[in-house]
């Protein structure tokens, strides 16, 4: 069997038949601000999210608004990961204020420190923790 790293969108935790498969491997679920969500779908917009695109007011607001209620449905689903790292933390360690700081190697070798594989484009890294 080939080995894969899927992506999935946020409302793939919802459904079951999709925890069937991510639990043929490891699921790692990458805990993300909401406000940090909310300022990056701001700035891009939300055309292309049809549960966030909202026709008027604030785009910040508007996509916080309803990243919250969906944390707040999804939350139990989300706890369903075998690993849950925070970006919050990884910044807090590397001395960032702003989770908006960190790279993608900053938060591949965070996951990398728990002994998880991890895919980053064009290098697939693998470290064993020894620590218990």
């Amino acid at each position: 069997m080939r080995r894969l790293v899927v992506a999935t969108g946020g409302g793939a935790v919802i459904r079951p038949v999709n925890w069937k498969n991510m639990k043929k491997g490891l699921s790692v679920w990458l805990d993300v601000p909401l406000e940090a969500l909310a300022r990056r779908i701001a700035k891009v917009g939300t055309a292309s999210r049809p549960l966030l695109d909202q026709p008027s007011g604030d785009p910040y607001t508007m996509a916080f608004s309803k990243l919250s209620m969906l944390a707040e449905q999804r939350g139990d689903a989300y706890a369903n990961a075998d690993v849950r790292v925070s970006l919050e933390e990884i910044a807090s360690k590397l001395g960032h204020d702003d989770v908006s700081k960190l790279t993608p190697i900053d938060i591949a070798l965070e996951v990398l420190k728990r002994g998880i594989v991890v895919w980053v484009p064009h290098k697939i890294f693998y470290f064993h923790s020894t620590s218990a």
